[in-house]
């Protein structure tokens, strides 16, 4: 590998920036996915005809034993959870398509779940008609989140590929203030089927991911890895704009080389030359979801009722700290390949610690089992304070979360890295859904303490463990990154011996995998 990689010659040209933002449209979707469920689930009608039980404790007000308990339903948190379940299944068959399809068949796959699921929800005349429909929809974000993300990496050049990846993130966040503006205007509409409006609306960015997926170009290092060498030299010569790009395009041809050796990409991500990515990638996933982030996002207008919002003010809320996610994303676009990763989630978990305990705390004393009466003073402070911890999530751990494990596995096991990657992350996103509403009842304001205890723990895990990536080249992480960490490079050192026994002995039929 070369140790100039990062002056390979390459321009931003305008190929690499519409293909980058059509891709991404895939988080366009999954962000809809998860604002559009929170904003229906506060719906009066959708309420009254799909969980009677919760309607009765929340519209009609009989049954009540505490504020933080209206909405405990583990029907209602299916309805949520579902989604992340199926997608933690779909992302192992997303694997093998990414690997041996490519990127774009994936993206495209992702799509035609999206609006099959969106059919099912908007159509839906039971609750086993919307948990079906969820579960399209959670097809669709398994394959999204495994495809879109390594798409960016790959297709970037390594200056700008954090701003670039985070582009997905962008669209995740522009996708849940999307879904909060529909919900706020659906909820005013009158017969009782606004909610049908909100959930077919997720169809627009279906519809989008689709047409990406059939205009963007295929990323060089998918065609070289699938053995299209000469596709794959044409597509890199014309997203760099340049036509010196033999060094770049013989670096990806030889960690092409290198990952048709490996026959078990899974068995292969337990290669102590691996644990490091595959450790840091679960830790970042189980982390971000325990920040909190999505208990807000999912259950925005749900948590503001609670805390004593009215409905539309809650939905009004809820819109606020949507608008405020999107705008904070871009500060992590134009800052995270000049600052850095490791900064960036160090400042924001100490920002995120801080407004969960002020939050704690103003609730706590505020907010009773039976008493909500929040001044307009102390809901507006409310307010700020999740919108403060909301931005430093949006340009930390929501967009790094995907970024640093897209960027880190070698390409011979980027695929089943990125698999695992998004499964551990839906399962956690459906450990948390689907718990929300029970803990809230039984934590009640403890809840954003619980969460802040992670936040502490995560903070010092990346300050120990997680090294800096910035500026990179995709294919040099492990010569350039792992092997320069105090604790990582001794599992780097091993088997980079061991694989170039393998490897100089040119026996191709042998996996390099040492025996564990």
């Amino acid at each position: 590998m070369s140790d100039g990689g990062d002056h390979f010659e390459a321009k931003v040209t305008p190929m690499v920036m519409m293909t980058c933002i059509m891709a991404a449209t895939g988080g366009l979707m999954f962000g809809y996915d998860v604002g559009v469920s929170g904003g229906v689930t506060a719906m009066a009608p959708f309420l009254k005809k799909f969980f009677p039980e919760v309607y009765r404790r929340t519209v009609l007000e009989k049954g009540v034993d505490s504020n933080y308990c209206k909405y405990n339903n583990q029907g209602l948190q299916l309805f949520t959870s579902s989604l992340y379940l199926s997608g933690l299944t779909a992302t192992f068959f997303a694997s093998y398509t990414t690997r041996n399809l490519g990127r774009r068949p994936t993206m495209f796959i992702a799509g035609l779940f999206f609006i099959f699921g969106v059919v099912f929800n908007a159509a839906a005349q039971n609750l086993s008609m919307l948990i079906v429909g969820r579960l399209l929809l959670g097809c669709g974000v398994g394959f999204a989140n495994q495809a879109v993300p390594v798409f960016l990496s790959e297709i970037a050049p390594s200056r700008i590929r954090g701003a670039l990846n985070i582009r997905f993130q962008l669209n995740v966040t522009i996708g849940i203030l999307f879904a909060n503006l529909v919900n706020y205007g659906t909820n005013k509409i009158n017969g009782g089927w606004g909610w049908r409006v909100s959930l077919g609306l997720a169809g627009i960015p279906a519809v989008l991911l689709i047409m990406g997926a059939l205009l963007v170009v295929e990323t060089p290092n998918s065609l070289i890895e699938r053995g299209l060498l000469l596709e794959g030299k044409d597509v890199l010569r014309k997203i760099r704009g340049t036509d010196n790009i033999e060094p770049e395009f013989m670096e990806l041809v030889e960690a092409s080389r290198v990952a048709k050796q490996v026959k078990h990409p899974f068995r292969n991500l337990l290669k102590r030359s691996n644990r490091p990515q595959l450790l840091i990638s679960i830790a970042l996933q189980i982390f971000q979801q325990f920040t909190g982030i999505n208990a807000i996002m999912f259950y925005a207008p749900v948590l503001f009722n609670t805390l004593g919002f009215k409905n539309d003010a809650a939905l009004y809320s809820a819109v606020i700290t949507g608008a405020v996610n999107v705008l904070a994303t871009f500060v992590s676009i134009y800052s995270v390949d000049k600052v850095g990763r490791r900064k960036l989630l160090l400042e924001a978990g100490l920002q995120m610690l801080v407004s969960q305990i002020v939050i704690s705390i103003v609730v706590g004393i505020k907010v009773t089992d039976h008493s909500d009466d929040l001044s307009k003073g102390y809901a507006v402070f409310v307010v700020v304070m999740v919108c403060t911890f909301v931005s430093s999530f949006a340009w930390s751990w929501g967009p790094l979360g995907w970024l640093i494990p897209s960027e880190t596995f070698p390409l011979e096991t980027r695929s089943a890295g990125q698999s695992v990657t998004v499964c551990v992350n839906l399962l956690f996103t459906f450990v948390i859904a689907q718990a929300f509403l029970s803990i809230l009842c039984h934590f009640k304001y403890g809840i954003f303490l619980f969460f802040s205890g992670w936040v502490f723990i995560m903070s010092f895990f990346v300050y120990f463990l997680v090294p800096e990536t910035k500026n990179i080249p995709i294919e040099e992480m492990s010569e350039r990154v792992w092997k320069q960490h105090w604790l990582w490079k001794r599992y780097i050192e091993d088997d980079y011996v061991s694989h170039h026994k393998v490897t100089n002995g040119n026996n191709n039929d042998i996996d390099p995998a040492p025996q564990l």
